[in-house]
């Protein structure tokens, strides 16, 4: 299908040509993020745990990994060294803490599909309202919830990005159960989700509307064995639906669907801290204006800034 001009809306009944290209922003992201140590260690970086020993305990993992993921986080930008009494402690960036909205759609998904009562994340309280809340995806300009179903996609101005697909690891990383602490499921399905950049970018292509098991592997040049490994895991989490034989089809569940915030604000993220102009836009249809995502407390409506919580 031919690349259509900027700003032309993406088709209902096709695909977007090579999601991968022009996913750059969710691709770039998932660069930093899509690595399940590194996305431990920034969840427990944002629940105040900053000093090395910590980190090491809180995680599990070994300190030599701790070492090198801290490392790589602070050359990415979105962690920085700070001497506190002597001692070094690790503190997000402004980079860092823009990724707060991410967290919160993550949040969103997991109490909605998956609500624990031990789990911590599931009973934050709003500094604004003093209420135990749920973050809404919200769009900043009509002030509305937004969903899949109610966005658009449409080619921004920005250029392709086609060193991609060759950066991309071929194989998840493991985390050992002991990271995973009882009070902290949700890191357990996160990990499932973001912690892998091949999982987390058959999911976006999905909402880009790649629907077979060869549409999946052109658009995102993904090799046949990673990716049936990667649509069965999916499947397998409720995430996808297979539906026919041969040439089988695959869609999001309402599951699925619902993790469509957790990709735009991935997106926003992406768009922001690497790349010049967006090469997708997404619009809000209910207020046909450029979808800005929010997220807001469902207690009392306001949105919520970065550590605007308390457990």
């Amino acid at each position: 299908m031919p690349r259509s001009t900027p700003g032309q809306p993406v088709s209902t009944d096709q695909p977007i040509d090579n999601p991968l290209l022009h996913a750059r922003a969710i691709s770039r992201a998932l660069g930093v993020v899509g690595d399940r140590s590194s996305l431990l260690l920034v969840y427990w970086v944002f629940l105040g745990r900053f000093r090395f020993t910590e980190l090491v305990k809180c995680t599990g993992l070994s300190k030599s990994l701790v070492s090198n993921r801290l490392k790589r986080l602070e050359e990415q930008g979105v962690l920085e060294r700070r001497s506190v009494n002597g001692t070094n402690e690790f503190h997000l960036t402004e980079m860092g803490k823009d990724l707060y909205d991410v967290a919160l759609a993550i949040i969103y998904w997991d109490k909605r599909w998956h609500f624990t009562e031990g789990c911590l994340t599931h009973h934050l309280k709003h500094h604004q309202c003093g209420k135990e809340f749920s973050p809404i995806p919200s769009c900043a300009q009509c002030d509305t919830p937004f969903t899949a179903r109610a966005c658009d996609w449409h080619y921004g101005p920005g250029t392709p990005d086609e060193s991609l697909a060759s950066d991309m690891p071929s194989r998840r990383s493991r985390i050992a159960p002991s990271a995973l602490d009882a009070k902290h499921p949700i890191m357990d399905r996160t990990l499932e989700i973001l912690g892998d950049r091949w999982t987390a970018l058959t999911i976006a292509a999905a909402f880009y509307r790649v629907r077979t098991f060869g549409g999946f592997q052109q658009a995102l040049g993904i090799a046949t064995n990673i990716l049936s490994s990667r649509l069965s895991r999916l499947t397998e989490l409720g995430i996808f639906t297979r539906s026919g034989q041969g040439r089988a089809e695959y869609r999001l569940t309402e599951e699925g669907l619902s993790l469509f915030p957790v990709i735009v604000t991935l997106m926003r993220w992406g768009d922001r801290w690497f790349c010049d102009a967006p090469a997708l836009i997404l619009s809000h249809r209910s207020c046909q204006q450029p979808l800005v995502s929010a997220m807001k407390c469902d207690q009392c409506g306001e949105a919520i800034g970065f550590a605007d919580f308390y457990y």
